[in-house]
């Protein structure tokens, strides 16, 4: 990402000369061999089935048309894969712009909005950017979510992910029950990045309750991060609030072609099921041989792990990594600066990082 410059310009509103954006994972230009464990893309190739989609022939001769504005084949694929109905399912550029929309239709009120203190950094670039007032409240010494902070008067509405960012830690269903219960009269969204790898998604209480918005992504468990393609899930008062903001600011935002790649990735349900398997048995491995270097880690449900080490500072673990072409990622901020979070790769590179820590800590 290219650094902000200090100036401001002239020609800039007021609101964009007070935003103060959100920063991703370093995504590196040089084409030196990096074992890059920073942003929890895939270590894998997307499914078989997606990628011969791509191998279509006349699939370019699309181009020229405009793509179905409702995304319908590949909704049904999903509203049948979750035992729902077409209605009930909202399709985005990435879960990322699904949740600017789910910002935009129900948290603009005169409460604030709940989300923990340590989460996914977009949150209070969303709220800043529609002018949303939020509130959080602390995880946690261990980093857990606990839900009856959240039985606050007057809340604009909660968000939060399940497994959180950074942390990976899961929060059960009964506790999502209770965080519903708590705020019947204002949305309540779960992000489900990484609920591939190891949870149970809410979206089984959908029919339960109407308050509640499920959103997905398939840049993790699916390795399609290059395509942009999330979806929210939740009763159809809910996804049309979401129609209603999406056909007010693009009425095509899913091109074609990532129409027919995603409604391909989305039915390979066996494939989806051997690549998480694959990322959890690493996961576990991994887990196990920091821990034997003394490292402390947080129990983690997502594709990547938070993890303290104890023999130097997590900033200078992460410079030395750098040296050596493994790149992971550091947050230099309060409670978590000595925390490291790092991708599950392949099993080669975990070994890798592995072995570089062994040699950095000896």
């Amino acid at each position: 990402m290219t650094e902000s410059t200090t100036e401001q310009s002239v020609f800039w509103s007021p609101a964009v000369a007070q935003l103060k954006p959100y920063v991703p994972g370093e995504q590196p230009k040089s084409t030196e061999r990096l074992i890059k464990l920073n942003t929890n893309e895939s270590p894998y190739p997307p499914s078989p089935k997606a990628q011969a989609v791509l191998q279509e022939d006349g699939l370019a001769a699309h181009l020229r048309l405009y793509p179905d504005p409702e995304s319908t084949q590949l909704r049904e694929t999903i509203a049948a894969e979750f035992d729902l109905a077409p209605e009930q399912v909202f399709v985005g550029n990435g879960s990322d712009e699904v949740l600017a929309h789910a910002f935009y239709s129900f948290f603009q009120r005169p409460e604030p909005l709940l989300f923990p203190d340590i989460t996914y950094s977009f949150y209070p670039v969303y709220c800043q950017f529609y002018g949303i007032e939020s509130r959080t409240l602390p995880l946690r010494e261990d980093f857990s979510i606990g839900v009856e902070d959240y039985a606050v008067e007057n809340a604009g509405g909660v968000i939060i992910p399940n497994p959180n960012a950074p942390t990976g830690r899961y929060l059960p269903l009964t506790e999502i029950e209770k965080l519903l219960q708590l705020h019947p009269e204002r949305v309540v969204v779960i992000d489900e990045a990484y609920i591939d790898f190891g949870g149970e998604s809410a979206v089984s209480l959908i029919d339960r309750y109407p308050n509640l918005l499920v959103i997905h992504t398939l840049s993790k468990s699916h390795a399609l991060a290059g395509l942009r393609l999330g979806y929210a899930m939740g009763q159809a008062h809910l996804i049309e609030g979401l129609n209603r903001a999406k056909n007010s600011f693009n009425s095509y935002p899913i091109d074609g072609i990532a129409q027919k790649v995603a409604t391909a990735a989305i039915a390979d349900r066996t494939w989806l099921a051997d690549n998480c398997a694959k990322v959890i048995a690493t996961r576990e491995w991994t887990c196990d041989q920091l821990t034997k270097q003394g490292f402390d880690i947080v129990p983690s449900t997502a594709n990547f792990i938070f993890a303290k080490p104890t023999k130097t500072s997590a900033e200078a673990l992460f410079l030395a990594l750098r040296e050596r072409n493994i790149i992971v990622r550091y947050f230099n901020k309060p409670r978590i600066s000595e925390y490291l979070r790092i991708s599950i790769g392949t099993d080669e590179e975990m070994q890798a990082l592995v072995s570089a820590c062994q040699e950095i800590l000896q």
